[in-house]
């Protein structure tokens, strides 16, 4: 799911789409507005899904996309080695997926952990 929102309201550290890939806001640079126009924003951005770097530069009264981020609790079922089987105390729904390296170690079964869902991607975020 996604959102629309104005170039100009958005602050480093939020979400954005680019290529339509969600990415968290690294760098805004804006520049004055010239003779004929409006002043041109760039956004650099790092991709939650890869780690690349993304860049793109619109309009100051553009309107952008911007993913909607839920913030979901799940408990740990198993670890095996670098993915974690987990059930959302939610839904019940039971799902793997791989554990970031700032996490490994942390993971216990039988305990609570945060994951984001964007755009249908889902990714461990921290312990609960």
């Amino acid at each position: 799911m996604k959102q629309v929102a104005n170039i100009s309201r958005i602050k480093p550290g939020g979400l954005i789409l680019i290529d339509e890939v969600p990415c968290k806001i690294d760098k805004i640079q804006a520049s004055t507005s010239g003779k004929h126009g409006h002043a041109k924003i760039r956004v650099d951005a790092i991709s939650l899904l890869d780690g690349k770097r993304r860049s793109m530069v619109k309009p100051s009264g553009e309107n952008i996309d911007v993913p909607i981020l839920n913030k979901m609790t799940a408990q740990v079922l198993a670890v095996n080695g670098s993915t974690a089987q987990l059930m959302d105390t939610t839904s019940f729904e039971m799902f793997d997926l791989p554990i970031p390296e700032e996490m490994k170690g942390k993971l216990e079964v039988g305990g609570e952990t945060m994951y984001y869902e964007i755009m249908g991607i889902k990714t461990l975020s921290q312990l609960k």
